[in-house]
């Protein structure tokens, strides 16, 4: 048998592994809940008895100036909404959102630095878990955007306020260039992965016009995907959604990994996305969660598993997960289902 490490790097490096890999994303309600059911007392022995392939998510400790309750080191401040069977912290108060001009934001507003960080204690975030892939660095500037300005604000100003989309982002993608070159400097070859994310698309169709993405996020993003495979770091690109039209742009731009595979979403259709990309990215996720996991019964979801396997896998490149987070909302039964599934049409002969 393979370590988790070692099948997620053969699956990105077209080998052939034992069997699938399998990650997991879920909310902290949906994790406490499996717990729960498996009589788990902390989520990583739910990982190994599971036996899933979990990434590692390794963050550098934040030493900066202090923060005020209820504020990120951007200086967006947030509450805790509930939504019935667990709450998300969403955005309150935009710190750039009353500001028009550059020179007025670089007068009264302080962009983080990646000297507000310790680097020092990632080793030890890995301890215990060498056997798993890690993850470290990446970027996903314009979610941090949206904070900062408001959300409609942040659409608003990519026709209204250009100039200034284009200095935020510069400033961002800098800091999180930096605080990426931080992570592979003091873990050399042990890190597999970085995300370099944006959420380009809704239910039915992009978010944002094909030419915004071309002109604003891409080629920083690409920035960021060039620094990781220069230190031989595979990307992993996540957006939800409705994202097919822009999907061969983020291929020639360099992405490895697609994630998360919303096939209930206009455009993301399993067999049509294996079919047109399948030879170029590996395709991550696919197990619906806006409606089988939640909804649907253990026959349902190693139905879904099954098909995924045979459709998104053939002939390699795939490594099962849900296709976000898992909600609180799904039954604990449904989630071990989902991997149990996985371990009994995943093997490969």
């Amino acid at each position: 048998m393979l370590t988790p490490r070692e099948r997620w790097l053969a699956v990105l490096r077209r080998e052939t592994p034992d069997r699938v890999p399998m990650d997991y994303w879920a909310t902290p309600e949906a994790t406490d809940r499996l717990l729960r059911y498996l009589d788990c007392s902390t989520e990583w022995d739910a990982m190994r008895r599971l036996q899933i392939d979990r990434v590692v998510l390794l963050a550098p400790r934040y030493i900066g100036p202090p923060l005020k309750p209820g504020y990120d080191l951007w200086g967006c401040r947030f509450e805790n909404v509930d939504y019935g069977t667990g709450a998300y912290a969403e955005c309150v108060e935009h710190p750039l959102a009353t500001y028009t001009t550059i020179e007025e934001i670089e007068a009264n507003y302080t962009w983080p630095t990646a000297d507000w960080f310790d680097y020092a204690s990632l080793p030890e975030q890995i301890a215990g878990k060498e056997d798993y892939p890690v993850q470290g660095g990446g970027s996903q500037p314009f979610l941090i955007y949206k904070d900062l300005r408001g959300m409609q604000q942040a659409y608003l100003d990519l026709i209204e306020n250009p100039e200034l989309v284009h200095y935020c982002l510069d400033r961002m993608f800098d800091f999180c260039y930096e605080d990426t070159v931080r992570i592979y400097e003091t873990l050399p070859g042990r890190i597999d992965l970085s995300m370099v994310a944006e959420d380009f698309g809704g239910q039915e169709r992009l978010l944002f016009s094909r030419r915004h993405i071309l002109e604003f996020l891409l080629p920083r993003m690409k920035r960021m995907m060039d620094l990781a495979h220069e230190s031989g770091v595979y990307v992993y690109f996540h957006s939800d959604g409705a994202i097919r039209q822009v999907i061969p742009d983020l291929i020639e731009a360099g992405i490895d990994i697609l994630n998360p595979i919303q096939w209930r979403c206009r455009g993301m259709e399993r067999d049509g996305l294996k079919r047109d990309f399948g030879d170029r990215v590996i395709l991550h996720g696919g197990v619906d969660n806006q409606h089988t996991l939640p909804f649907g019964s253990v026959d349902d979801v190693r139905a879904e598993v099954r098909y995924n396997i045979e459709v998104m896998g053939a002939g390699g490149g795939y490594i099962l997960a849900p296709c976000h987070n898992i909600q609180a909302i799904s039954p604990p039964e449904n989630v071990v289902a989902l991997y149990k599934a996985g371990l009994e049409y995943g093997k490969i002969s």
